[in-house]
């Protein structure tokens, strides 16, 4: 098993921001599902894109891949029935996505993942709006989540579902616009905001007329068809917020190149709060360069329904900032590749952290770290997390069971070894 080593660091220069995760996928399972040739460049080619990749060719799509470009043959809206299983492996937009397309279908379909997603992604929402459409749509183990075998062809009309997670939201809206007809779609409950945002700019670049009434009801206007397209993956606001704050923990001047400010990416956001806690963060919008300077930072309040990803990095700010931090509102992230919040709490005490968990958050007060041995819980974020805390913790930091990283940042090692950073890969 490989390691991190951390130590106390102090950071300096320039990299480039990783490409974005969920535009990846997107573009992707967009591409596959158009008329002709598409192309996809500066892609982020995570475990979590082979498994949107394999599923797209299960699903009939042509994807060859190279060192600069994805190209994808598509199906033109005529998926194929899979002649095997559907492994999402660990990606909760791969298994919601694919199980509201198939249902586009009139053939069984059965989908799984790893443990995380089996156990830790809750289905019933995307299954109660499928079923609502008119799909068969079960839980094998009739605990709402995977594996779930799907059967279509739904059909437009009205249905409801719950959607403190994005992705079941998400999922149903992108199926309703291959309908023939007009599909109302309501949600209770509704969270992760920009997320929603993030997929109906997608189907809005390509031709969808969706009509969204404050996230509680949606009116989508079905009969989707569009021809294959060429797309430049912009850079990741999830990922460049570790360099961020590894930068800001370590009261370092660094850059980032290839940061488009105006992209649609909700997590973009927390680069505002973090200026809120007085980070003193730069932009510049014609170079779309990022600059991070020393900083003194103080603790506030943090809704973080709109960045749910953001809770284990924000925690380690928390650490850092003079005063109390609270992050609120984020029940959700129990309920991703781990429980996050139980999880980065547990981890940060064992540096040292002063740090309670509630329901749906953390308090966080200012506290002095120190190197301790850390669990990741197979969670790229805890990974990323832990390692930024300790560049600023006194002693050494064994961040455990780093491979996780790979799903959204493969560069984060590499990345921090050119700012300068004192982390070493070990056995």
């Amino acid at each position: 098993m490989k390691n991190f080593q951390v130590k106390n660091s102090s950071l300096r220069g320039v990299i480039e921001a990783s490409p974005s995760k969920s535009h990846t996928l997107r573009a992707i399972l967009f591409a596959s599902l158009a008329k002709g040739k598409s192309t996809i460049n500066h892609y982020l080619l995570s475990p979590d894109a082979h498994a949107m990749i394999e599923a797209c060719r299960q699903l009939g799509a042509t994807i060859t891949i190279t060192n600069e470009v994805i190209t994808v043959e598509g199906v033109n809206g005529n998926i194929k029935t899979p002649d095997d299983v559907i492994n999402a492996g660990n990606s909760g937009q791969v298994l919601r996505f694919i199980v509201a397309i198939v249902s586009l279908n009139s053939n069984y379909v059965v989908f799984t993942g790893d443990h995380s997603v089996r156990h830790n992604r809750p289905m019933q929402p995307l299954i109660d709006g499928l079923r609502g459409l008119g799909a068969f749509c079960v839980s094998t183990k009739n605990d709402g989540y995977a594996p779930v075998i799907v059967r279509g062809p739904i059909k437009a009309g009205i249905t409801e579902l719950s959607g403190e997670d994005s992705q079941p939201v998400s999922a149903i809206l992108m199926a309703a616009a291959f309908l023939t007809g007009k599909t109302e779609v309501m949600v209770k409950n509704a969270g992760e905001k920009p997320w929603i945002d993030l997929s109906i700019f997608w189907l809005r670049k390509l031709g969808v007329q969706i009509e969204n009434y404050n996230y509680e009801h949606y009116i989508v206007h079905g009969g989707l068809k569009y021809n294959g397209f060429d797309y430049l993956v912009p850079g990741d606001f999830s990922s460049i917020q570790f360099p961020i704050v590894a930068a800001l923990v370590t009261n370092s001047e660094i850059t980032i190149r290839y940061v488009d400010m105006n992209d649609v990416q909700g997590d973009k956001k927390v680069i505002e709060v973090l200026r809120t806690l007085g980070a003193k963060i730069e932009h510049d919008d014609k170079e779309k360069m990022l600059t991070v300077k020393p900083s003194q930072l103080i603790g506030g309040k943090i809704d973080a329904n709109d960045f749910i990803d953001s809770v284990p990095i924000l925690a380690v700010v928390g650490c850092f900032a003079k005063g109390k931090t609270r992050i609120f509102n984020a029940a959700v992230a129990r309920n991703k590749e781990c429980d996050r919040v139980s999880a980065i709490a547990t981890e940060l005490k064992k540096m040292g952290a002063k740090i309670d968990e509630f329901a749906d958050g953390l308090v966080i007060e200012q506290s002095r770290l120190h190197g301790a041995t850390v669990d990741t819980y197979h969670d790229h974020r805890l990974v990323m997390s832990l390692s930024v805390a300790g560049f600023f913790a006194e002693g050494a930091t064994t961040v455990t069971d780093i491979k996780s990283v790979a799903k959204s940042y493969p560069s984060f090692y590499s990345d921090m070894k050119k700012l300068g950073a004192n982390i070493e890969e070990i056995e």
